[in-house]
């Protein structure tokens, strides 16, 4: 009994530590500048991939159009919108896909990874990168 009790306490941990290495939920952004909450993003798998989905806005109104955007996101709402795309799992990191700043209308080659309970977010230009960090939305 006392061995069974240990072992699915041991599984449940197991569990709880693979689920807080996942990407997939929902994310706070914070802005570069202010360090004020910018946005609420959810992450979500599809076909293998993974994508980040704009949810809400906390500094706008939910109803801001990317007026920066490329191609066929161009003055649609920015809520709604993939801004992660592609994104496919190594290990406990993700890669291989893009990240969109709407505030820029840039695409940046991208790579995610969860460390200390918050989401790492690294967007490419070349050699140059910056990093964000985003806090989990319970």
């Amino acid at each position: 009994m006392m061995r069974n009790l240990l072992m699915a306490a041991c599984c449940l941990l197991f569990a709880l530590q693979a689920n807080a290495a996942d990407v997939v939920g929902k994310w706070r952004t914070i802005d570069d500048e202010t360090g004020q909450p910018k946005s609420i993003v959810e992450i979500y798998q599809k076909g293998g991939k993974y994508y980040g989905r704009v949810v809400d806005l906390l500094m706008k109104p939910d109803d801001t159009v990317c007026g920066k955007c490329p191609g066929a996101r161009q003055g649609k709402k920015i809520v709604g919108m993939d801004v992660i795309t592609g994104m496919v799992k190594n290990g406990d990191v993700y890669e291989g896909g893009e990240i969109l700043d709407p505030n820029k209308g840039k695409i940046y080659d991208c790579k995610l990874w969860v460390e200390d309970g918050q989401l790492k977010v690294r967007g490419y230009l070349g050699f140059f990168y910056r990093t964000q960090t985003w806090q989990r939305v319970n």
